[in-house]
């Protein structure tokens, strides 16, 4: 049996430059990003090795340089940016990425703003949709 087992990594912080105003992207600001790598951790767990897994600490490198990244007019781009760069790891099967952007440019008070995607592989041998 294979089992689908879920590596998380929350409130990786990143400076960005995204948005749809001038002074986003001239300002930038600070982006907050968790991730849900869901994978089979059966190879990790028998051989107690790094290799056999999703190094979360490559990863958060990895959120950092996006974020930092070339700029985007939309949290849900740069989610989806992610999603994509992390689906190539090999044993990653789906991802979930929440983007969050507490310093967006709302004129009422509010804790938060979100955007969370879902992506995952297609199953070998289906069609993929154009």
């Amino acid at each position: 049996m294979d089992f689908i087992d879920e590596i998380t990594l929350t409130g990786v912080r990143a400076f960005g430059r995204h948005g749809v105003f001038d002074h986003e992207r001239r300002d930038g600001q600070e982006f907050v990003v968790d991730v849900t790598l869901y994978v089979s951790t059966a190879r990790a767990a028998a051989s107690d090795d790094v290799a056999d897994t999703v190094h979360y600490g490559e990863v958060a490198e990895r959120i950092v340089e996006i974020v930092g990244g070339e700029p985007l007019n939309l949290i849900e781009a740069l989610a989806a940016r992610i999603a994509d760069d992390l689906l190539e790891h090999d044993i990653v099967r789906m991802v979930a990425v929440t983007v969050h952007k507490p310093q967006a440019p709302i004129t009422v008070p509010f804790g938060d703003v979100t955007v969370t995607i879902r992506r995952a592989k297609p199953e070998p041998g289906s069609a993929v949709a154009a």
